[in-house]
Order: C-alpha cells, then structure tokens, then sequence
C-alpha cells in the first residue's frame, strides 16, 4: 500500500470512527444522564446536527486547523439559541442540559478521533 492511500485510508478511518462510532457514544451519554424517553419535538435534528458537527471537528483537526471547533461551537450555538432561549424562559431548561452535555460528549469524541488520526498518520506517512 503506497504512503498516498495509506494517508487516505487512515483520514477516512478518522473521520467515519468520529461520525458513526461518536452517535453511539453521545447517546449511551444522554441515556446515562436522562434515563427516560426523550421529549418529541425537542432540539430537532440533533443527531445530523452532531454528526456534521464530528466530521467538521474531526476534519479541522487533521487538516491542522484545529480554529475551526470555535467556529463550529459558534455556529451550533447561535443556530440553537433562541430554540433552547423559547423552551424554558423562565427557568434551566432540561433541553439546555442535555444540549450541553451531548455537545461536550460530541466536541469530546470528535477531538480525540483528530488527534488519535493524526498520530496514525505520522505512522503511515
């Protein structure tokens, strides 16, 4: 196997281990910490949201533009804001919660996923 696709394969590994692998582990996270059923309608589309969130994460690190998760926390941020602001404005909302800790479970993964591939690749390169 040529150094080129030894590079490739390893980068894709990465990527699909923090994409797939990083679902499994946000929702072992969120059923630990919220053992009952998940409210309908709440923070919608959160797990493609996540799993985007993984490959851009993922990818900036091994890119070595690792700046990048700030733009990425930014935008998830201000995309969910006013969702998280309207469910409880009065009090903590459960939804605010849960956002933070699938977001932390979620950055978490996908920053060790960058980092475990970019020692991979040193290997293979």
């Amino acid at each position: 196997m040529s150094s080129t696709t030894a590079t490739v394969v390893a980068v894709l590994a990465a990527l699909v281990v923090s994409v797939l692998l990083g679902r499994v582990l946000v929702w072992a996270v969120l059923k630990r910490v919220e053992p009952g059923p998940a409210v309908p309608g709440v923070l919608r589309g959160g797990a493609w949201i996540g799993m985007l969130e993984r490959l851009a994460i993922t990818g900036s690190v091994l890119a070595g533009f690792p700046e990048a998760v700030a733009v990425v926390l930014a935008v998830k941020g201000l995309g969910r804001y006013p969702e998280l602001r309207e469910a409880h404005p009065d009090r903590r909302s459960p939804a605010a919660e849960r956002f933070i800790i699938g977001t932390l479970a979620s950055y978490s993964w996908a920053g060790l996923c960058g980092v475990v591939g970019i020692l991979v690749l040193g290997k293979v390169s």
